[in-house]
């Protein structure tokens, strides 16, 4: 059993922002809305980057983000990650530092992430090392996960302008993140998953899945996929790059899926169909 796991501040701020608006008759009424704020990423010191986010859980954010990135591979090389919202900033302290971080965070790439802009083109080089566990998902599996984040309480439905990531074993929710960038929900699960697995070192990733309620680009894709993760389900669609590496890796990529419709992007070896749609049902979900 792993002792040594990074000390993590519990640093909350409000999710939502109250402000004023008018309607399509000039009637004032009172609307809640996101409350996007910046946190600027500080590693032994040195400013890393600046993340736009909900705030939600902030301490996952960031180690999620330094795993994704490539710059950490493992939760215990983090002594600490410390968040003051009084002036945005995330304070990160390894054990031994990080090893060539200038080399390491020289080159980006810009992509479509909403709500932090830029990845480390070091993640791209890391792929062909990546083997995927050998998770299979059912299509009433598929059903349940899409079921249980319809219901799900969450700050989109009070506030909407952001995305949901989250985590399943079998039908079951293991985790539910919101950020205002589908990146950012994904590198909080990252450091959920990387916190867990230093608690339990026999913890598999076999049998997750990942859901989210943006598209699946290409950087979604390898972030799952260095997460160990080889099914994913979206509520929205594929992009051709995403498409592409998902082929390449093996990755089970679900689009599209809205109550009881879905489209299997890549590797349908992984999913099971045990269920034939009632007809009458898939007309009414059109």
């Amino acid at each position: 059993m792993q002792t040594d796991l990074p000390f993590l501040t519990q640093a909350r701020a409000p999710l939502t922002h109250r402000i004023e608006v008018r309607n399509e008759q000039g009637e004032r009424q009172a609307l809640d809305i996101p409350a996007e704020r910046p946190l600027t990423v500080y590693v032994d010191k040195r400013e890393l980057v600046t993340l736009m986010t909900l705030g939600a859980c902030p301490e996952w954010l960031v180690l999620g983000y330094l795993l994704n990135q490539r710059l950490v591979t493992q939760a215990s090389q983090v002594e600490s990650i410390t968040v003051d919202w009084s002036v945005g900033a995330a304070a990160v302290k390894t054990r031994q530092g990080i090893a060539d971080i200038e080399r390491k965070t020289a080159k980006r790439v810009v992509t479509t992430g909403c709500g932090q802009g830029s990845a480390f083109g070091e993640v791209m080089e890391h792929l062909e090392g990546v083997c995927l566990p050998a998770t299979t998902v059912t299509q009433s599996q598929i059903y349940a996960i899409v079921q249980t984040i319809r219901v799900q309480d969450s700050t989109y439905k009070s506030a909407g302008s952001v995305h949901g990531c989250a985590l399943f074993r079998g039908e079951t929710q293991l985790l539910f993140v919101e950020d205002v960038g589908r990146h950012n929900a994904i590198d909080a699960i990252a450091g959920w998953m990387a916190l867990q697995a230093a608690k339990d070192p026999v913890l598999q990733s076999a049998g997750l899945v990942f859901y989210t309620t943006g598209r699946l680009t290409s950087e979604m894709v390898m972030k799952a996929a260095q997460m160990g993760i080889a099914v994913v389900i979206s509520r929205s669609g594929m992009t051709q790059m995403g498409h592409a590496v998902a082929q390449d890796l093996g990755l089970c990529a679900i689009g599209r899926a809205l109550n009881k419709r879905f489209l299997c992007f890549s590797a349908a070896h992984r999913l099971q169909w045990d269920v034939v749609p009632d007809p009458v049902t898939v007309l009414a979900s059109v």
